[in-house]
């Protein structure tokens, strides 16, 4: 049986690899900024600009946005008690989006707000769609009273079925500007990423994620089961409403801003328990730093590989992601056979 990797090697391997993976992006790209310049504040004006108001947010959205898929996926999986639950598989992320493709396409009133006002509408949005989503699929998942996974993969397939034709309704009464906005957002992007931006998702994401942090032990008491845990002292069903609100509005603030970006929540937990054991006291900040660490890198192959261009990072995910979801599934039939 494979041991888990020491405790005291854990936190220095990731910030590491987050630090590495961070002064690559600061530096690679179409316009190239040498590493001293990174270190130091760059002379030249136009290293500066695109340091400081490109590519500094640009880093900071995706290093968030990573740590709020990585977590939402590793809070679902110990809610479901299942490694195939995801954000993205469960239609919470379509369900999301769905909200702010309405928000876009029916209501002008706040595309003419300033920009803190826009943004926080459509976490508002997004917010509603994920917490009505989770709430959905959390009821047709049940089966005698317990979540059965058959249930929960049909329940997101249903579900991204339905919020695709939604989503295409929303493109095809769009205007030219509209559908722009939609094809890019529905694809996952993060060259949008500013200063105000950054401060809004930091501002709804750090006392979430401090509040998870605090809630891993009981976390830890679901992975005995709902019976033990209530045996234990735990309130079993409010738990798993508050858990589920703070799932939505993790995905819901990385929606509003990124789009859709796939395979991080199902990805980066499974990894963590695999290498670093199931401990939620663990699985939770090391999968925040790794999933930080994932998107960073995927939005870095995404600039740099189609130079001048530039892909949308979901794809990158997806092409990452689509072969180890199968993987995954593969291994979990063979557990149940």
């Amino acid at each position: 049986m494979r041991q888990p990797l020491s405790n005291s090697l854990h936190y220095p391997i990731l910030l590491l690899a987050l630090c590495c993976v961070a002064f690559l992006a600061l530096t690679q790209g179409a316009y190239y900024i040498s590493w001293d310049s990174v270190f130091l504040l760059p002379d030249n004006e136009i290293d500066r600009q695109i340091l400081l108001n490109i590519r500094l947010p640009r880093l900071l959205m995706a290093a968030m946005v990573g740590t709020a898929l990585a977590v939402s996926g590793a809070l679902m999986q110990a809610l479901f008690r299942n490694p195939l639950a995801d954000p993205g598989l469960l239609g919470v992320s379509s369900g999301a989006s769905v909200c702010v493709g309405i928000l876009i396409v029916l209501d002008p009133i706040s595309a003419h707000a300033p920009l803190w006002v826009h943004s926080y509408t459509q976490s508002i949005a997004a917010f509603v769609g994920a917490i009505v989503t989770c709430w959905i699929i959390f009821q047709l998942s049940k089966h005698k009273g317990k979540v059965s996974v058959m249930h929960l993969l049909l329940a997101g397939i249903a579900i991204n079925a339905l919020s695709g034709s939604a989503t295409g309704l929303l493109t095809y009464i769009s205007s030219d500007e509209q559908l722009r906005a939609l094809t890019f957002w529905a694809m996952g992007n993060l060259g949008g990423a500013r200063w105000e931006q950054v401060l809004v998702v930091a501002s709804i994401l750090f006392p979430l994620l401090c509040y998870v942090w605090r809630q891993s032990k009981n976390l830890n008491l679901l992975l005995l089961g709902e019976e033990e845990a209530r045996y234990l002292g735990l309130n079993v069903d409010g738990f798993k409403v508050k858990i589920i609100a703070v799932v939505a509005l993790c995905v819901g603030v990385t929606v509003a801003f990124t789009g859709l970006i796939g395979f991080i929540g199902l990805m980066v937990p499974h990894l963590v328990r695999m290498i670093f054991g199931a401990d939620n006291r663990l699985v939770i900040p090391c999968s925040a730093l790794l999933g930080a660490s994932l998107l960073t890198g995927a939005d870095t192959v995404a600039r740099i590989l189609v130079i001048p261009a530039e892909m949308p990072v979901g794809l990158v995910t997806s092409l990452i992601g689509g072969p180890f979801f199968l993987w995954l599934l593969l291994k979990n039939i063979r557990e149940t056979q």
